[in-house]
């Protein structure tokens, strides 16, 4: 009979996940002795830089990305980035050694005691197998709820003698499994849903991640065309939903409730697809819905349409929910929305860029379809203003706001899509928490174009630092250095013309290259 180390990649290959993201201890290793020749192992120095290239690759292929860590530390240091993954809803498989099975009970080092339970609440199902012949089942099952509506990451711990055991008989039939989500509306769910949107006075749309992660957003802007109507991007998007030049594009929508209710004044119906009602940061209370609107929710995740505080919900596939409504809407004869002017150009500093003029000249350079990573927090509006996104899949932000997700997730994403250029736009500050997978970039040879706009400080923190009188500066910083030292080529770029230079030599590498840009504090 197959052993379960047999039974398992083929498992893998049969499901098409045959990259592995890991940091392995000794606890790992039987599961990586004999590894497939057909199969890809990528390291990275710190088990938060293994997540977040998980997360980056699993979010631009939109398939299951498999996780390797080690045991308990290993969990812990990779759950800073599980949090982004668990909200952006990406289909991440991790599993982590464990200590031998009979080392368990007596706590030995590297024994991780109650396994399951560790990395919860930010898996959508954690187990450990009660015997070694039921690994590949677990891990089957761990695959197929990962990838299954609403997506997300799952954990399974393994013991490392488990591997070389011998499967049972029915092993195989794990490998041959498939599992297809079909969820859409009911016809009559739908006409009431076209309508709310045929009939009301001025109803508007606001969009939100999973429109992006579902390829829905041609339906999406057939919607907003169709019906003439203002769109607003839901707040702190992780992903663009809609195209940022179109007329009916209105902006992102601030993550508190006094604004988004500024925001949506006066419209009577607001029509949620795809994202939270809503993601909120700053305390800001008021009342959550303008005077005489109603809310309408579109969701593939139940526990997001259960906990909203107001409006219905539809619960069903994003995709195939736009797709069967449209053909009940009615073409509107509303004036079409005018687009937003284009911001005035902005003034640099002394030896240091403005980051509109970051954003104006990366916009003028970067392909069409440039994939950007985004991860300077204080910048967000202002590159939303001023870098066009038309392509699906453009633009990827912390879920979760968890620092340390942009370095590696560029090189993720860059990984899953190798034939669209990637741009990492990431700050000092959130640089600083994941520096160590430069040295990944340069050992895989990953072509993606890295700008760090070093501002010396956590943009993101200056408002609230200057009402409690907290020193939030981060100076000092080399990151040319370090990105040398960790075998990177890196371009100081201090003017216009120097990061015009040095972004077009980035276009052309096959190699990674840092651009560390000095602004303006924002």
């Amino acid at each position: 009979m197959p052993s379960v180390h047999a039974v398992t990649y083929s498992l893998l290959r049969r499901q098409g996940i045959t990259t592995v993201f890991g940091n392995p201890g000794s606890n790992e290793l039987p599961f990586l002795k004999g590894f497939p020749e057909d199969f890809r192992y990528v390291l990275g120095l710190h088990e938060g830089v293994v997540a977040g290239m998980a997360d980056g690759y699993a979010l631009a292929s939109g398939r299951p990305a498999f996780v390797n860590l080690h045991a308990a530390a290993g969990t812990g240091n990779a759950m800073g980035a599980l949090t982004n993954a668990w909200y952006s809803h990406s289909p991440l498989v991790i599993t982590a050694g464990q200590q031998a099975r009979s080392m368990i009970g007596v706590e030995s080092m590297l024994a991780n005691v109650e396994a399951p339970q560790l990395p919860k609440p930010l898996v959508k199902w954690s187990y450990e197998p009660a015997c070694p012949e039921d690994v590949p089942r677990a891990l089957s099952q761990a695959i197929h709820s990962a990838s299954l509506p609403p997506r997300g990451p799952v954990y399974v711990s393994i013991p490392h003698d488990d591997w070389d055991r011998e499967a049972d008989d029915d092993a195989e039939l794990v490998v041959e499994r498939e599992i297809d989500h079909a969820g859409v509306p009911s016809p009559a769910q739908l006409e009431r849903l076209a309508q709310r949107l045929n009939t009301a006075d001025n109803p508007v749309l606001v969009l939100g991640p999973e429109v992006d992660a579902r390829q829905a957003n041609g339906l999406a802007v057939e919607l907003a065309e169709r019906l003439r109507l203002p769109v607003w991007v839901a707040p702190s998007a992780s992903r663009c939903p809609f195209p940022n030049r179109h007329p009916c594009f209105r902006g992102v929508l601030p993550a508190a409730i006094s604004g988004i209710t500024a925001q949506l004044e006066g419209h009577d119906l607001i029509v949620v697809i795809g994202a939270p009602v809503f993601r909120y940061h700053k305390y800001a209370p008021g009342r959550y819905l303008p005077e005489g609107a109603r809310l309408v929710h579109v969701t593939g995740d139940a526990n997001e349409a259960a906990r909203a505080p107001m409006g219905d919900a539809l619960v069903g596939d994003v995709h195939a929910t736009l797709e069967a409504l449209l053909p009940h809407i009615e073409p509107s004869e509303r004036t079409m929305p005018e687009p937003l002017p284009r911001p005035a150009p902005a003034e640099d500093g002394e030896g240091r860029l403005a980051p509109a003029k970051v954003f104006d000249t990366l916009d003028a350079l970067a392909p069409e379809d440039a994939i950007y990573v985004k991860e300077s927090t204080s910048t967000v509006e202002i590159f939303w203003e001023r870098v066009a996104m038309r392509e699906p899949g453009s633009y990827f932000f912390p879920a979760a706001g968890g620092l340390g997700f942009g370095l590696p997730a560029a090189l993720g994403v860059q990984l899953a899509q190798p034939q669209r250029q990637v741009i990492g736009v990431i700050g000092d500050g959130s640089a600083s928490y994941a520096i160590t997978a430069l040295w990944s970039a340069a050992q895989y040879r990953i072509p993606v174009v890295l700008l760090i706009l070093r501002n010396d400080t956590y943009g993101a923190l200056r408002g609230f630092a200057r009402h409690m009188a907290v020193d939030v500066d981060v100076p000092g910083i080399d990151f040319c250095a370090l990105a040398r030292g960790y075998g990177v080529e890196a371009r100081l770029a201090d003017s216009r013309q120097a990061l015009e230079t040095a972004l077009r030599e980035g276009f052309a590498m096959d190699l990674p290259l840092l651009i560390e840009v000095p602004t303006l504090p924002t």
